[in-house]
């Protein structure tokens, strides 16, 4: 009989010692959930409290008021827009073609074979079209520098990069002229030059371009980078190929006129000059005249206007 008793009671411990368990589990659990579930109602509450109108229960975004922030009355360092990367020193003028062709175009001229069958019938003989390619800056500009590397930051089809090998001829120079565009013009560009054509989205300006270069027996001076200005730019900082005389005539906006401007002064050999296109424009202040007047006062150069292009002057 005592042993009898002595099992009920080891089983009744047994399942007080497990309902015990049970119960705490279940009191953790409650603890838990009831936690969870205030912190949840708390932030619902705080949210439907701005987004609930008291009259009903439809959600309404509700916008706060923005803060203003003060903004430090410092002056601003235009010197941290500057492009301050450090380039190679200038390899020799003799040297220039050479480096180009063997890193753009694997050694080879992009003239051999030209035109490429099936581009030749969409081509004109010659199409030359500028705006002030044929303008005193450029002749008084060559007789004055003689420049050995002429370089062309916008060169559309060739008209002043042909004319400027015309001027280099006639000296007896033996002038590289390296026409930097990426030869694509500007969206609607065909409606006022429809004599071009457009293959599979090509405009083929670059193979116009090319064709007019030959017209002027000029494919032993002049070479097409058909890249953007500033991968071009940068990459001859990176090789060291220096200009004697640089024309910024890409881009007629203030961002694009300074990062070319910048970007083409690293490249210029000592006593080279740097000029332009588009001095005068609709944009006036807010175009190319105004990257060029504050790259001239950041830099000490006097602004110097021949017909519609500007030049820089050392004082």
């Amino acid at each position: 009989m005592r042993d009898k008793a002595n099992r009920r009671k080891a089983a009744v411990a047994v399942v007080l010692s497990a309902a015990s368990k049970l119960t705490a589990y279940l009191v953790i659990l409650l603890l838990t959930y009831a936690l969870g579930y205030l912190s949840s109602s708390t932030s619902t509450a705080s949210f439907f409290s701005s987004s609930v109108s008291p009259s009903n229960s439809e959600i309404i975004p509700t916008y706060s008021t923005p803060q203003l922030l003060q903004v430090s009355d410092a002056a601003v360092d235009i010197g941290q827009f500057r492009i301050r990367t450090r380039c190679s020193p200038p390899i020799p003028h003799r040297q220039v073609r050479l480096t180009i062709l063997e890193k753009v175009f694997k050694g080879e001229s992009p003239f051999l074979n030209f035109p490429p069958p099936h581009v030749a019938e969409l081509l004109h003989p010659k199409n030359i079209k500028g705006w002030g390619s044929n303008g005193a800056v450029f002749e008084n500009l060559v007789r004055r520098v003689k420049p050995r590397t002429i370089i062309e930051v916008g060169s559309f089809l060739g008209a002043s990069a042909t004319h400027m090998a015309e001027l280099t001829r006639q000296l007896g120079l033996q002038t590289q002229i390296l026409c930097v565009d990426d030869f694509r013009g500007w969206p609607g560009f065909l409606d006022k030059f429809k004599e071009l054509s457009m293959v599979n989205g090509d405009v083929s300006l670059l193979y116009q371009f090319m064709q007019n270069v030959v017209a002027k027996n000029a494919s032993g001076s002049v070479i097409p980078l058909p890249f953007s200005t500033g991968s071009v730019l940068d990459s001859f900082c990176e090789w060291g190929i220096y200009g004697d005389l640089i024309e910024v005539d890409a881009g007629h906006d203030f961002n694009s006129a300074w990062s070319d401007i910048n970007r083409a002064y690293r490249i210029l050999r000592p006593g080279g000059v740097l000029f332009g296109h588009d001095y005068f424009t609709a944009a006036d202040n807010r175009g190319v005249r105004r990257a060029v007047h504050l790259f001239a006062q950041l830099h000490g150069f006097k602004v110097k206007a021949d017909g519609q292009h500007w030049v820089l002057v050392s004082h």
